[in-house]
């Protein structure tokens, strides 16, 4: 792939993320409110928060998938050279997936917090 296509496929990718979550959102989240019945002061929150966490999780696995690439093919190279540098390669690109984790978090929070 082009170094200029690179940037509008991250961007279309995101917008399709959005796109799924919102749909979901919007058929899942009169469900889930009733199902759950939130306290009369979060009904209001409920839908927001879920969205909120989807665009959290969705946009952090796609930093890290981007991350991801970019450390393993740089880490691929390097190992082809150097064989012996497999531990270290191993660390940075458990670093750069540690994004999505910390994406994860962050959505759970927000929906512990949304009660």
């Amino acid at each position: 792939m082009k170094m200029s296509l690179k940037i509008p496929v991250l961007i279309l990718a995101a917008a399709i993320v959005v796109a799924v979550g919102l749909t979901l959102l919007l058929q899942v989240a009169p469900a889930a409110a009733q199902a759950a019945a939130p306290a009369a002061g979060n009904a209001a929150v409920a839908p927001w928060a879920m969205m909120a966490a989807a665009i959290a999780a969705g946009l952090a696995a796609l930093a890290a998938g981007y991350a991801v690439a970019s450390v393993g093919s740089a880490a691929v190279g390097a190992l082809a050279e150097k064989p012996e540098l497999l531990g270290r390669v191993l660390i940075l690109v458990g670093l750069a997936e540690g994004i999505a984790i910390y994406g994860l978090i962050v959505a759970v929070l927000i929906l512990n917090r949304a009660g």
